[in-house]
């Protein structure tokens, strides 16, 4: 099977401690369209920001790439490695 792309708007929200903690993470159509998602994502109420950002791969063998940041939005961690 091909690799396949897929498009995410994951939130980032204050967790107990004071620490950023990701969200739930939304699977969209489209780039455009995640990016979209994590801007509105980003100003939802208690919310500090938001990441939009694709993995492909092949889903079939459960093989993927790392994650490609598309954009970030509001109060977001400077290390996404865990994507």
């Amino acid at each position: 099977m091909s690799d396949v792309t897929y498009y995410v708007a994951m939130p980032f929200l204050i967790d107990a401690d004071g620490s950023p903690v990701a969200g739930t993470a939304e699977e969209c159509q489209t780039s455009t369209a995640a990016l979209r998602r994590a801007e509105m994502l980003a100003r939802g109420a208690g919310h500090i920001g938001a990441v939009a950002f694709s993995r492909s791969g092949d889903p079939m063998t459960g093989e993927f790439g790392d994650a490609r940041l598309l954009r970030k939005f509001g109060n977001v961690p400077d290390d996404l490695a865990t994507l």
